[in-house]
């Protein structure tokens, strides 16, 4: 419905009102399509999403990238919808522009940490530092766990004690983060053991290879690894790290198949190599000292005497004597 003039009714640039809903108030119709709209671009980019998702998948191959690609042409289609609503209700673009503008200087301190995050999540999707599925290492946290989703605000990590940590991108750039499954998921771990002087060491050594070797997700051998320009043994090696003060240091190396019990699989390691070296030559050293007194020590003046069964001991002659004094 329109006046004499051509404007529609209610005033403004909006949608008219048809004729047959000349009784509904102006504005409450408007504001009825409006939110139709909102609601039909909603599902209208899930719909686009939904349909994308396979095509996008195949161009891009990183699952983190996709889901990037097809939040933001969902978020895109919503706008999309928000300004027809937008026009709908009569709010011209020049004056959103101008209500923007009033309001630019308190938006751009709220969102300043927002957009820095976001920055920062194109960095993390362009430098590619981990990937949805990697496990990872906070140090700082001394966090374990699986990246659950890269958003271009946070980065999600299910952590292996069952909870979830949103961590946000810029935080993530500025700390260390170990990355478990980047290219070769295989880890190299190491293990201490101290024996003493008077072990069979060679016997030690072989021992303990061949415990190592024996855990299961242990690589038992095979081509050497290589690591940079460097090529480390990929069967478990037992060396000789040091000739400490109570013993000698033998340090194992072996390679874990899979960084994601790390911890189950040293303890089967150590459990293994403790249970190898019960019957053998080999005697685990400890911390110990010998005292020898000879003639160029010195004297040490010693008085022992016998006390009667009626005389307090010192501890309690001086007990009394503090009472006494107080």
């Amino acid at each position: 419905m329109t006046l004499q003039d051509g404007t529609p009714a209610g005033g403004g640039t909006g949608l008219a009102l048809p004729e047959f809903l000349s009784f509904v108030p102006p504005t409450l119709f408007r504001g009825v399509v409006a939110v139709v709209v909102l609601l039909v671009a909603y599902y209208l980019s899930k719909l686009t999403r939904r349909v994308l998702g396979r095509r996008v998948a195949r161009r891009f191959r990183r699952q983190s990238v996709t889901q990037t690609v097809l939040r933001t042409i969902q978020t895109l289609v919503i706008l999309l919808g928000a300004f027809i609503g937008l026009g709908v209700l009569g709010i011209r673009l020049g004056d959103l522009t101008i209500s923007l503008s009033v309001f630019s200087a308190v938006l751009g301190i709220v969102l300043a940490p927002l957009v820095g995050s976001l920055i920062n999540g194109v960095f993390i999707l362009t430098e590619q530092p981990y990937e949805i599925g990697d496990m990872i290492h906070l140090p700082e946290q001394n966090t374990y766990g699986f990246v659950e989703d890269i958003t271009l605000r946070y980065t999600k990590v299910f952590t292996l004690d069952n909870t979830f940590l949103v961590v946000p991108n810029g935080a993530m750039r500025d700390r260390d983060v170990v990355n478990f499954s980047a290219e070769d998921s295989r880890t190299r771990l190491s293990l201490d053991l101290l024996v003493t002087y008077e072990s069979d060491i060679e016997e030690a050594r072989r021992l303990i290879e061949r415990a190592a070797r024996q855990v299961d997700r242990v690589i038992e051998g095979g081509p050497d690894i290589r690591i940079g320009g460097a090529r480390y043994p990929a069967a478990p090696t037992c060396y000789i790290d040091a000739y400490a003060d109570h013993g000698v240091n033998l340090r194992l190396r072996y390679w874990a198949e899979e960084p994601y019990k790390l911890l189950t699989l040293r303890s089967r390691v150590q459990t293994n190599v403790g249970e190898a070296l019960v019957n053998a030559d080999v005697e685990f050293a400890y911390p110990h000292s010998h005292l020898v007194f000879d003639d160029t020590s010195g004297e040490l003046q010693v008085n022992a005497r016998h006390r009667g069964p009626d005389e307090p001991r010192p501890d309690e002659r001086a007990t009394k004597r503090r009472r006494e004094d107080t």
